[in-house]
């Protein structure tokens, strides 16, 4: 086991409330009801507890009782469900989970470097920031091609997929609402507002204090999710 601090019989959620990798591990995390202790972080100030269970030093990242470290969001998501999937994330009404994985992949590849350029101007270049804006409407462009359809992104019900996109596009949206606002995306718009107005949402946004090392950090998903609208 490479955590030294006090041990936990619960797995150990390190987590950061507004990184958007530690959103989607949190919605899994809730929807399978899979309890854990929150060391709720900041990145200013990582603890070295955290530091020594993934040399990585990002969140989220789930330290199983037998020691397993799971480092990657979408693992710890893949973990939860495979664990319990009440309802049905892994198992979308239109496409398989291969088609899930490529999605977010997209997501993951494509899109966050032209989210962080997008939310962080002054860091980069002009051109890259145009680029950054092209790249962004044509994944938006994409999302919203597939909402006309149904509801969600595979299908008339929530699915992995979505959980794992949806705290990108609310980062994105943020970055300046009047213009998200005008966008012709209504129906990604529509998608997005209904995930933040839902219970489940509400539910993996509370705020917790910072963890102290040696101290327990609150136990979190003991309880069946949330509804999702």
């Amino acid at each position: 086991m490479r955590e030294s601090d006090r041990s936990s019989p619960l797995p150990v959620l390190y987590s950061f409330r507004r990184c958007p990798y530690a959103m989607r591990a949190r919605l899994a995390l809730a929807s399978a009801a899979l309890p854990c202790e929150l060391r709720e972080i900041q990145l200013r100030n990582k603890p070295q507890a955290l530091l020594l269970a993934s040399p990585k030093a990002t969140v989220p990242v789930l330290v199983l009782p037998n020691g397993e470290v799971i480092e990657q969001s979408l693992d710890i998501m893949l973990h939860a469900l495979r664990w319990h999937d009440p309802a049905g994330w892994l198992a979308p009404e239109a496409g398989a989970l291969d088609d899930m994985l490529a999605l977010i992949a997209r997501n993951d590849q494509f899109f966050k470097p032209a989210l962080d350029r997008s939310k962080y101007p002054d860091r980069y270049t002009h051109d890259e920031v145009a680029q950054a804006a092209t790249d962004a409407r044509t994944w938006f462009g994409e999302l919203e091609a597939l909402l006309a359809r149904t509801s969600h992104v595979q299908g008339s019900r929530a699915s992995l997929a979505d959980m794992a996109i949806l705290p990108f596009a609310r980062q994105f949206a943020h970055i300046d609402r009047d213009a998200w606002a005008a966008q012709p995306w209504v129906h990604v718009q529509a998608w997005l507002q209904r995930w933040m107005d839902a219970p489940l949402f509400a539910q993996i946004m509370q705020t917790y204090p910072v963890w102290q090392p040696d101290t327990s950090g609150p136990t979190l998903f003991s309880t069946p999710a949330q509804p999702l609208l």
